[in-house]
């Protein structure tokens, strides 16, 4: 793998998807290198919750490097024998037994900082390693390894819930170097894998400062113009301040007409799955919307609230999880959406891509236009109240052929650094699976 060179002598590992292991490497199976017996987590109820001990839950578990941050733990009153029973020790690890999705099943992460007396939930279950003879580290980059995590999901069962049954685990085949080549691939890693973890969070930083970058370009553009000279005049409104004197201002329904949707009877199978594209708010997320994840028949559009509307359309989310609401889009299509969404569609004196862009620039007042505490708390009565700039339509059109251009600029660049950041997780993560699978050898790389 690229300058790190493999080991002289390989032989049969015994185990086909593994392949070749070095000649002084050997394998065991998980189950032979635990000091006790897998065990499941403590089970509470919600009331018990917020103080006492510090406890590793699922979310715990997906931590960066594998390894359990104490730090971010929750906590729960136990009582002396829940403290001994569902204690979790240095070098422990955790798997994830059950999983919504398949590729969560089987995430293992490992504790090496127990600050004080910690316990694990029952969605979780234990593994004490024997670390006389494993190094901790070193078994929890392998657990989580390309190949380690393939086998294990491919031995999940999928109902309702994927699971996977603790005899599989413990059935997984651990390569097994001497201690001190243990500890070394362990040092190559941790150094190597900082090493990319900074390089990465220095290219995730450059994607933050070009997102910046397009919000400054968007809202100076849409609210100040393109020509500096220009006479300016007070808005009247704190978050605008000055903008051109020419420029007219106003509320959105007073230059817009305001569409309300809605959704068909989920129990009638008679109005879904026709050829009516329906859009959800998930899919109003500031990109032209030129199809959609479900349709409804004829019958469902005139059953229900909802309005089919044409191409060219501008969405608002009304309300939704996280940083949905107030988020926008433009439709492609002619489509019905549903009642969580709000269709405007601008006169004949406002240009529908400038709109747009002002209402990304507005998106923090929208939002504060509600309650940021609720998720339901925008209305087509707050939206058609929200103030809006109108320069004239030869202005509007020049501000937006200006912003398609930077921006088709800042997203070349946001795409070519997304690229990066993707081959240096692929090479990590390569690069883990080579180095404890013994397919490249660590043991003479200097280490600062």
């Amino acid at each position: 793998m690229g300058k790190y060179q493999g080991y002289e002598e390989y032989k049969d590992s015994g185990v086909k998807w593994l392949g070749e292991i070095p000649e002084g490497w050997d394998i065991k199976r998980l189950r032979f290198i635990l000091k006790d017996q897998f065990a499941n987590g403590l089970f509470k109820k919600r009331e018990y919750w917020g103080k006492g001990n510090p406890i590793i839950n699922v979310f715990d578990v997906y931590a960066e490097n594998n390894i359990v941050d104490v730090s971010t733990l929750d906590r729960v009153e136990c009582d002396d024998e829940e403290l001994s029973k569902y204690s979790a020790l240095y070098g422990d690890f955790f798997f994830v037994r059950s999983s919504l999705k398949l590729e969560g099943i089987g995430k293992s992460a490992t504790l090496l900082d127990p600050s004080e007396q910690i316990v694990f939930e029952c969605h979780l279950v234990r593994g004490r390693p024997d670390y006389s003879i494993i190094d901790p580290k070193l078994l929890i980059s392998y657990l989580n390894c390309h190949l380690t995590r393939a086998t294990l999901v491919s031995k999940a069962n999928q109902v309702t819930m994927t699971t996977i049954d603790q005899s599989k685990l413990k059935d997984i085949f651990i390569p097994f170097p001497p201690l001190d080549e243990q500890q070394a691939i362990a040092r190559f890693l941790d150094y190597k894998t900082k090493q990319i973890d900074e390089l990465i969070a220095k290219k995730e930083t450059l994607i933050e400062k070009l997102d910046e970058k397009r919000t400054a370009l968007i809202s100076h553009a849409v609210t100040k113009g393109l020509n500096p000279s220009v006479p300016m005049k007070d808005s009247g409104i704190e978050w605008l301040g000055e903008i051109p004197k020419s420029w007219k201002r106003g509320k959105l329904n007073y230059f817009c007409q305001i569409i309300s949707g809605g959704t068909p009877d989920r129990n009638n199978p008679d109005l879904w799955e026709g050829d009516i594209p329906w859009v959800k708010t998930g899919e109003v997320n500031y990109q032209n919307i030129y199809s959609t994840e479900e349709y409804i028949t004829k019958e469902g559009l005139n059953s229900s609230s909802t309005t089919l509307v044409k191409p060219e359309t501008l969405l608002m989310a009304m309300y939704g999880q996280g940083n949905t609401r107030g988020r926008v889009a433009i439709l492609k299509i002619e489509a019905a959406f549903n009642q969580a969404c709000l269709g405007i569609s601008p006169l004949s004196n406002l240009n529908v891509y400038f709109l747009y862009y002002y209402l990304i620039s507005a998106y923090k007042y929208i939002r504060d236009t509600g309650n940021e505490s609720s998720q339901m708390n925008l209305s087509a009565g707050l939206i058609g109240k929200i103030s809006i700039l109108i320069p004239n339509l030869e202005v509007q059109q020049q501000i937006v052929k200006f912003l398609d251009q930077k921006i088709a600029e800042i997203d070349k660049q946001k795409a070519k650094v997304k690229e990066a950041i993707e081959l240096l997780k692929e090479y990590r993560t390569a690069l883990i699976t080579n180095a404890v699978t013994g397919k490249i050898d660590v043991r003479q790389v200097p280490i600062p």
